[in-house]
């Protein structure tokens, strides 16, 4: 089966894209989902406690306002009822391919289109979309003794419900940014409940609430009155993202941090394996009102050692000391920069992303890659925030590939790849952002970094300035394989005051 435009993913960034290519009469398109469902992150994350740590109105798109967020921080199942209402609000039901796992995708340079592999059968398409979004694939470390775990083992991402935690001798590794929302949730459950932290994390208040119902109603009958509320959280988080991005202000932000902190917990010697070592913001800051108090409680023991094996009966730490559990539950992130789906695309020449990026991502403007036509990555490399909503620079690469669908179809080209150069040159400009700050500086290993010491995943500046850079697509700096002739719109017949007779 043959279509225009092939989206691998149906989590936000795959569902805002087939959304406006639908608005924008592109219609002739499908939607690759692995799974039976919509979602992506918010329907594979539903661990006790899940939630965004971007407030509401600013995690959602801004051509789909939803007034009934019921909190200030939506939980995981309302943003994903959210996703599957814009499913249906948007007619996207034919368009999608449930169920169907993208193996491999390969460039045929003879017939200028892209021969997709799925489970369910081959499709070519003439443009590859990728939005399998950066928290799609749970990692859990390769320990020594982890088969051999007599116990219950599971991460946050396959969250086991069927399991009764009631009782239970758990340990839980990492305390990032899952971690530091289920805990609090399962600590009342427990007997005993043991957090091995590699690296403690700044945590700053969260300050959620419910919306209260009067504002719902507004929001429903005055529809300004929500863009007034996004617009505030929009601008608020830009002026928190330049505190955190001024390495000279860390302090001030780290004196709020560390008053959260011993709010929260009285003993000295846990308060001191909570604080981080290095500078606010170098790795995800996170927001949390009942992590600390948690933590705190008597049956919860927080190691500053390092998880180095599993035995039949429990684990094994970095200092030897072991401690006996019923079950171990992975906080453990996800493969960000690896990028599992990178060795299966193969561009010009069978080059493959992976090929291409040996190790450290990158991409023109986030969007596309050189040596890869008619292909373009959403939430790609550098794309990334510390401090905003991720559908804020979405959006705009979203626009992106609408104006660049659009130019195409308009102009008669059939095949269009961003030229080496530019791509180069944004790269260069991204790392010239880097330098000296937080990321960078800051005195910590995060996941930010590749394996070549690279921040692949970071933008270094404002949303603003991304947005500006990226949503109005620039021929220029594509290089374009020009096939017919443009499909121009008819001109106007004239009028009796233009009209001629013929031959003169």
């Amino acid at each position: 089966m043959h279509v225009t435009t092939a989206i691998v993913g149906a989590g936000f960034c795959g569902l805002g894209l087939a959304i406006r290519l639908k608005q924008a009469g592109l219609d002739d398109f499908v939607v690759f989902e692995r799974r039976a469902e919509v979602g992506g992150t918010w329907r594979d994350n539903n661990y006790p406690g899940c939630a965004c740590d971007v407030q509401s109105h600013l995690y959602s798109f801004s051509f789909a306002p939803n007034p009934g967020w019921t909190r200030l921080y939506s939980p995981a199942a309302e943003i994903q009822r959210y996703l599957v209402g814009c499913t249906e609000r948007f007619g996207l039901a034919r368009h999608m391919r449930y169920d169907h796992t993208v193996e491999h995708a390969a460039w045929d340079e003879a017939a200028k289109l892209w021969r997709i592999k799925t489970t369910r059968g081959d499709y070519t398409a003439t443009t590859l979309a990728l939005a399998p979004g950066p928290l799609s694939e749970p990692k859990i470390p390769e320990l020594p003794g982890i088969a051999a775990f007599r116990g219950k083992i599971f991460h946050s991402a396959a969250w086991d419900h069927g399991y009764d935690l009631g009782g239970k001798r758990v340990a839980v590794i990492g305390t990032g940014a899952s971690a530091i929302q289920f805990i609090p949730k399962i600590q009342p459950l427990v007997k005993s409940l043991t957090v091995v932290q590699r690296t403690p994390a700044w945590v700053m208040p969260r300050d959620d609430k419910p919306v209260p119902e009067w504002q719902r109603r507004l929001q429903q009958r005055f529809p300004p009155a929500q863009l007034w509320w996004r617009l505030r959280t929009y601008l608020f988080r830009e002026f928190t993202g330049y505190i955190f991005r001024q390495r000279r202000l860390s302090p001030l932000t780290e004196y709020f941090a560390k008053k959260h902190l011993a709010k929260a917990v009285s003993s000295p010697e846990l308060r001191a394996r909570l604080t981080p070592s290095y500078t606010i913001g170098c790795k995800r800051t996170l927001l949390s009102d009942d992590f600390y108090p948690a933590v705190a409680q008597p049956n919860v023991e927080v190691l500053a050692s390092g998880l180095t094996a599993l035995t039949a009966t429990g684990i094994v730490l970095a200092d030897g000391s072991e401690r006996a559990v019923d079950a171990v539950i992975f906080g453990t992130g996800f493969y960000i920069l690896e990028t599992p789906y990178s060795g299966a695309v193969v561009g010009r020449g069978g080059r493959s992303l992976a090929d291409a990026w040996k190790g450290s991502p990158q991409a023109h403007l986030g969007t596309a890659v050189a040596g890869f036509p008619n292909m373009f990555l959403l939430l790609g490399p550098n794309t990334g925030l510390g401090h905003s909503s991720i559908l804020l620079m979405a959006e705009a690469q979203i626009e992106h590939v609408v104006g660049a669908l659009r130019f195409k179809r308009d102009e008669g080209v059939a095949t269009l790849e961003p030229k080496p150069a530019r791509q180069a040159q944004f790269v260069a400009e991204v790392d010239r952002g880097h330098v000296g700050g937080i990321w960078q500086a800051g005195g910590c290993k995060s996941w930010y970094m590749d394996v070549n010491g690279r921040n692949s995943a970071i933008w270094p500046r404002s949303v603003p300035a991304f947005r500006r850079r990226v949503a109005r697509f620039s021929p220029g700096d594509y290089a374009l394989d020009f096939v017919r002739s443009p499909q121009r719109r008819p001109e106007a017949p004239p009028t009796s005051k233009d009209a001629r007779p013929a031959g003169r």
